[in-house]
Order: C-alpha cells, then sequence, then structure tokens
C-alpha cells in the first residue's frame, strides 16, 4: 500500500473552500462563539430583572387584595354581622359600634365638665357615679358589656311600650331635650313677668339634643333608707356667694339652644352620626314615659317607720327571732350583734322612708308586715333580717315631687330587671360582641 493511502484511522479535518481572498472560516468562528455568549448572559441578565419586576408587581397586587379583602371585611362585611338577637329583632355591629361611640364621647364630656369645674378627679374616683365614668372610659370592655346590654334593654322596653300603647311623639322628645338641659319653657317665660300678669306663650325651640346632664341619684340598694346628711368640715372656708345677673327670657332659651347646639356639633366631631343622638333622646323619652305610667305625678306613696337586725346566716337569724319571742330587747340585741353598723349603732332604727329605698325582699316584707309585728327571716342580698315596722302612712305625692321623681327611677330600674328576666328566652347574646368593642 503506498503511503499517501495510509491512514491514522481519525477522522480527516474538512476543510471550507472558498474563493480567493476570504478569511479563514476560523477566525469567523471564534469571533461569533464570543458575541453569542456575552448577548447570552445580557439576555439571561434582562430575564431575571423581568422576572424580579414582575414578581414585585405580583407581591404588590397581592398585598393590595388583602388590604382591600380586610377594608371590605371592616367596613362592608362586618358591620352587618349580627351580635345579639332580640324577639326575632338583630343588633349588629354597626348599630353597636354606634352605640359605643356615643356613650364613649359622653362619658368623656362629662369627664371633661368636672375637671373644668376644678374639681381633683382622683378623689372623685371613690365616689359614684365618677368611679364608674373613669372604669368605663379606660376599660373598652366594661363599657362595652353596658352598651350591648343597654340594647338589649331598649329593645325589650320598646316592645313592652308597644304592648301597653305607650307611643312617643316629636312633642314629647323636644320636652326630653329641654329637661336634659335644664331648660324649662314656661319658668323662662315668666321671668320678668308680673305676677299678675299672664305670660305669654312659649315659643318652642327647635328639636333636639344635649350636653352631658348631671347623672341621676343612684337609689340606695342598703336596707337605710335615708341618707345622713353630710357632716360640715370646719376646716373648709365658706366662699362668698357670687350673685351672677339675672338673664332675660330671651337669654335663658339662647343659653338653651347653643348647648344644645355645641352638644351636637361635639358629638359630630367625635364620628357620631346625627341619627344616632336623635335615637338617644327617643329612648330617653320612651324611658321617662314608661317610668311615669308605672309611678304617676299624683301617686300615694307608702312610708314606713321600721327598725331591723341584719346576721350572716338563717340559724342566727331563727335565734334572734328566738330571743325576740322570749322578751329580749330589740335595740340591745342590735347593738350587740347586728352586721349593719349604720342601724345597729341605733338600736336597729332606720327611721321612716319610703319603701321603694329599700331593695326587693326588704321592700315586700315591710308592705306585707303588721305594725308592731316581726317579719323574717327576709334574705337579702346583704345577709338575713328580723324587721319590726312601727308605722305606716301614705303620703300624697303631689306634695313630694323630688320624692315622686325619685320613686319613678327606682319603678323603673326594678321593672327593666324583672322584664330582663323575663325575657331570657326571648333575646341571644353571645360573645362575639368582644371582638368588634372599638378599642381607640
Amino acid at each position: 500500500m503506498s503511503k499517501k493511502s495510509q491512514t491514522t484511522g481519525l477522522p480527516k479535518r474538512r476543510r471550507r473552500r472558498g474563493s480567493a481572498g476570504q478569511r479563514p472560516a476560523g477566525g469567523d468562528n471564534i469571533k461569533s462563539g464570543q458575541d453569542e455568549s456575552y448577548k447570552s448572559r445580557a439576555e439571561r441578565e434582562a430575564r431575571l430583572q423581568k422576572w424580579v419586576v414582575r414578581g414585585a408587581a405580583a407581591l404588590t397586587l397581592a398585598l393590595l387584595v388583602l388590604v382591600a379583602g380586610a377594608f371590605a371585611i371592616e367596613q362592608v362585611i362586618a358591620p352587618g354581622q349580627t351580635l345579639a338577637v332580640v324577639h326575632g329583632e338583630d343588633i349588629t355591629v354597626r348599630q353597636f359600634r354606634d352605640e359605643y361611640s356615643l356613650e364613649r364621647s359622653r362619658l368623656l364630656l362629662q369627664i371633661n365638665q368636672v375637671q373644668a369645674a376644678g374639681f381633683d378627679l382622683q378623689q372623685l374616683a371613690q365616689q359614684e357615679p365618677y368611679r364608674t365614668w373613669l372604669d368605663e372610659v379606660n376599660l373598652p370592655d366594661q363599657l362595652g358589656l353596658r352598651v350591648i346590654n343597654d340594647m338589649i334593654d331598649d329593645r325589650l322596653l320598646a316592645r313592652e311600650a308597644a304592648a301597653r300603647a305607650i307611643t312617643i311623639d316629636a312633642t314629647a322628645v323636644r320636652a326630653e331635650v329641654e329637661a336634659f338641659f335644664g331648660y324649662d319653657p314656661t319658668e323662662a317665660a315668666l321671668i320678668g313677668v308680673e305676677p299678675t300678669a299672664t305670660p305669654p306663650p312659649t315659643i318652642t325651640p327647635t328639636p333636639f339634643v344635649s350636653p352631658t346632664p348631671s347623672p341621676p341619684p343612684t337609689a340606695t340598694s342598703t336596707p337605710d333608707a335615708e341618707a345622713e346628711p353630710e357632716d360640715i368640715d370646719p376646716t373648709v372656708t365658706p366662699q362668698p356667694t357670687v350673685v351672677e345677673p339675672t338673664l332675660s327670657a330671651e337669654e335663658v332659651r339662647q343659653n338653651f339652644v347653643d348647648n344644645e347646639q355645641n352638644f351636637r356639633s361635639y358629638l359630630a366631631r367625635e364620628g357620631v352620626a346625627e341619627t344616632t343622638v336623635d335615637s338617644f333622646f327617643e329612648r330617653l323619652t320612651l324611658e321617662r314615659l314608661m317610668a311615669e305610667s308605672l309611678v304617676s305625678a299624683d301617686s300615694s306613696l307608702l312610708y314606713v317607720d321600721a327598725r331591723h337586725i341584719l346576721v350572716e346566716s338563717e340559724a342566727e337569724a331563727l335565734d334572734v327571732l328566738q330571743a325576740l319571742q322570749n322578751g329580749e330587747s330589740f335595740a340591745d340585741l342590735a347593738r350587740a350583734i347586728s352586721t349593719d353598723g349604720g342601724s345597729g349603732s341605733r338600736g336597729g332604727e332606720l327611721g321612716e322612708a319610703y319603701v321603694g329605698n329599700y331593695v326587693r325582699p326588704f321592700r315586700a316584707a315591710v308592705e306585707q308586715a303588721e305594725i308592731g309585728a316581726l317579719a323574717g327571716p327576709v334574705e337579702s342580698e346583704f345577709g338575713f333580717h328580723i324587721i319590726q315596722v312601727r308605722s305606716k302612712v301614705e303620703r300624697d305625692g303631689a306634695e313630694l315631687e323630688a320624692q315622686i321623681e325619685r320613686a319613678q327611677r327606682q319603678e323603673f330600674a326594678q321593672f327593666v330587671d324583672d322584664l330582663r328576666e323575663a325575657s331570657r328566652d326571648h333575646f341571644d347574646l353571645g360573645d362575639s360582641w368582644l371582638d368588634y368593642v372599638p378599642r381607640s
């Protein structure tokens, strides 16, 4: 075999043919490979950057969807959620929050007014109603519980009022607004009028709303009916009485109008809707009419003169009763063993008082007891009582205006408690309201 035809067994390198003067193909291949490598890296970086941008946009969109969803739940879905049902009527989150906002704003206004008058809230915090005011302002759940229960009571009361054909109208609501601000159109019209002259007709100012009223006296729950007059502190120097100029009828009326408008403006700034304020006065009106239906202005009130011995257990009370029946001195026993320190030091004497001042079991006992007879043991939240009624007398309510108003409040409070107890199967309140108590 010739030398040319010998082979190494390796593939031969093929050469590309070209015309004269062309560059070798190998040089072009090297440069092309470099360009492709450069372009490939740039494309990868561009693609990566594109994905980063797309990812950021997707994340932003997801966050926006979450925020929009949370907003929709909070502002659209949640307000319509049901917190309680009273005789088939829903109490919604929106209604609850509206009432909560109103009550908290009123509490803050009352506290600010007390401070503006120069009183020390730290000292007043030991007394009612100031202690409750401060607790409710600082403890949202406590205020929330009171508000949701008041809303249930309001609906029960409205239903009961309808059953009794008690209705309200614009005139009645207007009168309630005026009373709330302490404005009496009749008295104002008599300012500057001679006693023999006929007062001009009263023009009722335009309706609705109010600053904070003074809280009504709290009904006593202890057996002691009449509060003792406060002792005069000899270390306090009496301040001179400042005689303010008498206002004209128009000035008194204008003060009322200004106070009403200021109150409404204040609540509006706090985010309380006008309709919520109107509903507040309508409820006050309905409560007053219901109270008046329970104790009318010309009702006679039962006053009793009684004494009692209070002990902790029924067995002790039975021993006291036996001792009295055996001739022991009522006054001596009261001083020796009664756990009611106030009346015990007086031999158990409570004095003459309106029966409505007593807690319900004690009141029922003195109303039914015969004069001079021993009654008991009578159980109350304070313990067990042995009671003796000294006298009973009916007093004309027309002569006791202040006591009639107090009796109306007491009877109304008891009526609402009884109504709620009797309606327990007709309303439903879960714990979900706690999730919707405003925290700011």
